[in-house]
């Protein structure tokens, strides 16, 4: 009996030890940017969360007007309350906890659970459907996933959203297996949930519409079947009515602000800051970022081989293996409907990459018994089991140097404290986070407006400014990368052409237009031991303006 529990305990010893690194990589750092929350989206989420407060009676609820309507529906409203209600408990024993400063204190822990919780239920799932070994292998992939660990460290519903998904894929599996009251309940509870978190989220519907049908078809008990439908469609119900009851009672409002991002989507001109996408080459753009930076090239290309692996395997045995059919349905549908939008964040296919994870640990397994060839000498193994390991784990190190150091915008408002004198003027961009973050008071802010057309009329307007100026800061590249690309004005929209923005950047950042680059701070993932940076600025924009942007300052050398 002793060496029976023995063993059960040292099985456990290493989801356990696995386990251990989500902790380290998903909560270390998580007050990256001292609370000045530069992440814009995590912003706007925080501040509506500040501006809310408890209805005082029921009629007030039921108003548009109620303190308790976010009015922003970008994102669903779960995170928003439930950020809010934590602050508040938390707030009864230390007011602090309630202040804006330190909000971003429980947020981002927040993101880190529920992030954790994803790899959880990728384990339990993967377990259950796949085998022990297979799991264990996929919770170590999802927890070094550069990606899902950059998001962890934000307070924007991406980390909830993709736990929902996730468990929802896995609840769906278990309600074909078993179309019970209970798991109808629990699947229609889970899709509701993700549906409060992000409205994009109803992209699963066609995966469970289609696996509710083939249980009817397998089952052929349809009054059973309708009933469940009915109990699918209120526990799907009964989240929205909970956690997002101004969805109904203001629709008109939330229905305008979802059509606007789902309008987004498909119009890369609509916003200035969606510029970055316009000529994005669908489905290669997507796949390109995974590669490079959401996961990195080895655990990529083990990842791509995998899920194309498990995809044709799910396809020859489709009547015997529902649950692989499940999974990689969820992966393709998701892939194709967000792949051909126009506008591509980083994040949008964050939801693929437990499924990724999943692919990869199926494809390590199947090399090392391909190359063990039945034999049982584990020590054959050793060798290159620690070398992929330490291959996997360089990239993830690499990446999680970015918060061991102070964010760069932090430096460089330090930097202009120390060598800037009070009442200089300095030039801010628009639509980017102005430097320096704190002690502006002590200089004469001005806007610059790069985004307007390239009219006679901004050009005279801006080089009136640059004569006057005595520092330009470019606190990212939020704005110098697209515009640059913007200049075949016969293809381009009016308005949206910028030749002389353009060259106004090549002449700025070649020290051609009377200003002197004076200081410059990057902070790029760096392979530890060695020191050597990798060099992402060509990633996705979002990968790296918010938490280590690099920033340029300007010395107006000739008046």
């Amino acid at each position: 009996m002793k060496n029976k529990f023995f063993t059960i305990r040292k099985k456990e010893l290493i989801p356990f030890s696995i386990l251990f690194i989500y902790i380290v990589t998903r909560f270390s750092g998580v007050n990256w940017d001292h609370g000045f929350y530069f992440h814009p989206d995590e912003r706007a989420i925080i501040m509506t969360v500040f501006n809310l407060s408890f209805p005082r009676s029921f009629q007030e609820f039921l108003s548009p007007e109620s303190p308790w309507n976010p009015h922003f529906f970008a994102y669903g409203s779960f995170p928003l309350y439930l950020l809010y209600t934590i602050s508040h408990l938390l707030g009864i024993l230390n007011p602090t906890f309630n202040s804006y400063e330190f909000i971003g204190h429980i947020a981002r822990p927040l993101s880190a659970i529920f992030d954790t919780l994803t790899g959880i239920t990728l384990f339990a799932m993967t377990r259950k459907f796949f085998s022990y070994k297979i799991a264990n292998v996929a919770f170590f992939l999802y927890a070094i996933s550069v990606l899902p660990i950059q998001l962890s460290h934000f307070y924007a519903v991406d980390s909830i959203l993709t736990f929902f998904l996730t468990l929802s894929i896995f609840l769906t599996i278990l309600f074909y297996k078993s179309p019970t009251i209970k798991s109808c309940i629990l699947l229609g509870f889970t899709l509701g949930m993700s549906f409060v978190t992000k409205a994009s989220s109803l992209i699963i519907a066609p995966l469970i519409i289609f696996v509710f049908f083939y249980v009817v078809y397998v089952n052929k008990k349809r009054f059973k079947i309708t009933f469940l439908g009915l109990v699918l469609l209120i526990s799907i119900a009964i989240p929205i009515v909970i956690f997002q009851p101004y969805s109904i009672i203001d629709f008109t409002e939330f229905y305008r602000q979802t059509s606007l991002q789902s309008q987004m989507a498909k119009d890369p001109f609509l916003f200035p800051y969606t510029l970055q996408f316009v000529g994005k080459i669908p489905y290669w753009y997507e796949f390109k970022n995974i590669f490079l930076w959401g996961l990195g090239p080895i655990q990529a290309i083990i990842s791509f081989f995998g899920i194309i692996f498990l995809t044709a395997k799910a396809v020859r045995n489709y009547k015997k293996n529902i649950p692989l059919i499940i999974i990689t349905l969820f992966f393709w549908i998701y892939v194709i409907a967000f792949g051909k939008f126009a506008v591509g964040f980083i994040r949008y296919m964050i939801p693929i990459y437990p499924l990724l994870a999943l692919s990869g640990a199926w494809a390590i397994m199947h090399f090392f018994m391909l190359i063990n060839n039945g034999h049982r000498k584990k020590m054959l193994l050793l060798f290159p089991s620690s070398l992929l390991v330490f291959s996997l784990l360089i990239y993830p190190l690499s990446f999680m140097h970015i918060y061991t150091q102070p964010n760069t915008r932090l430096q460089a408002s330090e930097w202009i404290q120390q060598n800037v004198p009070a009442g200089s003027s300095i030039g801010q961009e628009h639509w980017d986070d102005g430097i320096p973050s704190f002690g502006g008071e002590r200089y004469i802010i001005k806007t610059l407006n790069m985004y307007d057309p390239d009219t006679k009329e901004k050009w005279i307007d801006l080089n009136s400014q640059f004569r006057n100026l005595d520092y330009v800061i470019f606190a990212s590249n939020r704005l110098y990368t697209p515009l640059q690309k913007l200049t075949d004005c016969e293809n381009l929209p009016p308005g949206r052409c910028y030749p002389v923005t353009s060259q106004y950047y090549r002449e700025m950042l070649n020290e051609k237009r009377g200003y002197k680059i004076v200081a410059e701070f990057t902070s790029f993932p760096t392979i530890p031991i060695i020191n050597i940076p990798i060099n992402d600025t060509s990633a996705d924009e979002n990968f790296t303006v918010f938490d280590h942007p690099k920033v340029i300052i300007f010395k107006n050398i000739e008046k």
